[in-house]
């Protein structure tokens, strides 16, 4: 069955959407949402086998898919990338900037080695995607990023580089909305809650009765669902926030 997605058919038709972290959690459920609604989804991330899975799921389903393997950490490689990707299919008219990662540990014993893995993953890498985006497609075409940060109010023990990153992202956010503005690309931000995904594997077996007991603390009594991210993401980027730039829209 084909995802079934609460906007309207074709809403993407003619459309080509670059999605890093595509293969696997909110990228993979978000690449379903779009492609279900006619675009064409590009599939970015490191491991080519999730990448490979992803792509045969969305043909199977009667979509378009093809994916890159990228390292969004490398400016060369992210540059190379997007030269493909334009060079494949003409242009870029969206990106969903959703590669990231990080592992809870208190900020004592964070080394700058993690540290630095974590801010190049959830800032540096999203910037270089973002501005080779631009430079080789938008600023001529045009389009409309999201990028895919976290609920960072507040702050979380145990997540200070991460939060330290997605802060960072926020602010870039409403730069690039700002600087990009007058060649007709919006920039806007999902900063997700808690989310029922695969992400929550990556803890340490110590951290899931922690995990478990947090939606209990939840004013709606649960995780919120992927496909209650990918909604938000596929609204930033359609015609109906046209008007909407430089936002963060908190699904929480």
């Amino acid at each position: 069955m084909t995802y079934r997605s609460i906007f309207a058919p074709d809403l993407f038709a003619n459309r080509v959407v670059l999605i890093t972290g595509g293969g696997s959690g909110i990228g993979r459920c978000t690449a379903h949402e779009l492609a279900s609604l006619g675009a064409c989804v590009v599939l970015v991330g490191r491991n080519t086998d999730k990448l490979k899975s992803v792509q045969a799921e969305i043909q199977a389903d009667g979509g378009l898919a093809h994916w890159h393997a990228c390292d969004i950490r490398d400016e060369d490689v992210v540059r190379d990338t997007v030269q493909a990707v334009v060079a494949k299919h003409g242009r870029i008219d969206d990106l969903v900037n959703n590669a990231g990662g990080q592992y809870l540990t208190p900020l004592e014993k964070i080394s700058a080695k993690g540290w630095n893995a974590v801010v190049s993953t959830n800032l540096t890498g999203g910037f270089l995607v973002a501005r080779e985006c631009y430079l080789q497609s938008m600023q001529e075409h045009g389009g409309a990023i999201v990028n895919i940060v976290a609920d960072i109010w507040g702050s979380k023990a145990g997540m200070g580089h991460s939060g330290a990153a997605r802060a960072g992202m926020v602010s870039l956010t409403e730069t690039a909305a700002l600087e990009w503005a007058h060649r007709g690309v919006r920039v806007n931000a999902v900063a997700p809650g808690y989310i029922a995904s695969n992400g929550l594997d990556h803890y340490p077996p110590e951290a899931a009765q922690m995990i478990r007991a947090i939606q209990d603390m939840l004013p709606l009594g649960r995780f919120a669902t992927e496909a209650e991210v990918s909604a938000a993401i596929v609204y930033l980027l359609s015609p109906a926030a046209n008007f909407i730039s430089g936002s963060v829209l908190r699904v929480d």
